[in-house]
């Protein structure tokens, strides 16, 4: 299998690669590498849109959603199509996956960032949350990093922390929601949910990467109606 470097940057969190896979038969992969550790690709993206699946389906009434992480916009992409949603703030930590997605180095990214419904904030989600309003948010989804126990940047280990998630908590709506995307199963990351959400579950989801059987995890976190 070929791959062919698409772009690169640099930036204090290191290095960002999009690259194509190209096989023998079959289509292109666009892959996104960060430091050198997988992250996604356009091949298998079942479970991004099955996080927002599950965070919209979470709610009542969506209207006001944030994003963390942009990724290859594939979350991003599945929110849009739910037509409740009114309003989508996506907070990305790296400008340079923003930039390829605007000038279509991501072919369907700019498809994607002209829906007027979509703000793309280039930003620390950390910085994001802790500067919302209370109960700005109907739903949250998070898919910074691979998880509590995989990270990519060891300064996102704080996301998945009580005093990052009680901010999450305090800007969503009562009876909102935060669902969380991880590449392993964390008996942590559930301890954690419950000591700050009034209900919290579990969902293993399962998928073909590169040949192999896996499975991603998503973390699906409520605040009561009445709280």
């Amino acid at each position: 299998m070929e791959h062919v470097e698409v772009a690169r940057s640099e930036s204090e969190r290191g290095e960002l690669v999009l690259r194509e896979r190209r096989p023998g038969k079959g289509p292109t992969v666009l892959e996104l590498r960060a430091n050198g550790t997988f992250v996604m690709d356009t091949a298998e993206h079942a479970s991004e849109r099955a996080l927002a699946d599950a965070a919209l389906g979470a709610v009542a009434d969506p209207r006001r959603v944030l994003v963390g992480g942009l990724g290859l916009g594939f979350t991003l992409d599945r929110v849009l199509a739910d037509r409740r949603v009114e309003h989508v703030d996506v907070v990305e930590i790296e400008p340079a996956l923003v930039d390829w997605m605007r000038d279509g180095t991501i072919p369907h990214g700019p498809r994607l960032l002209a829906d007027a419904r979509a703000r793309v904030v280039v930003a620390d989600i950390v910085q994001a949350v802790s500067e919302a309003g209370p109960s700005t948010y109907d739903v949250v989804l998070l898919d910074v990093d691979n998880g509590p126990d995989q990270l990519v940047h060891e300064t996102n280990a704080s996301i998945y922390d009580v005093p990052f998630l009680r901010r999450v908590r305090e800007c969503l709506e009562p009876g909102g929601a935060l669902v969380v995307w991880s590449a392993a199963a964390s008996k942590t990351l559930v301890a954690t949910l419950r000591d700050v959400f009034d209900e919290v579950g579990e969902h293993a989801h399962a998928v073909r990467l590169q040949d192999r059987d896996e499975h991603y995890w998503l973390y699906a976190a409520r605040v009561a109606s009445g709280a």
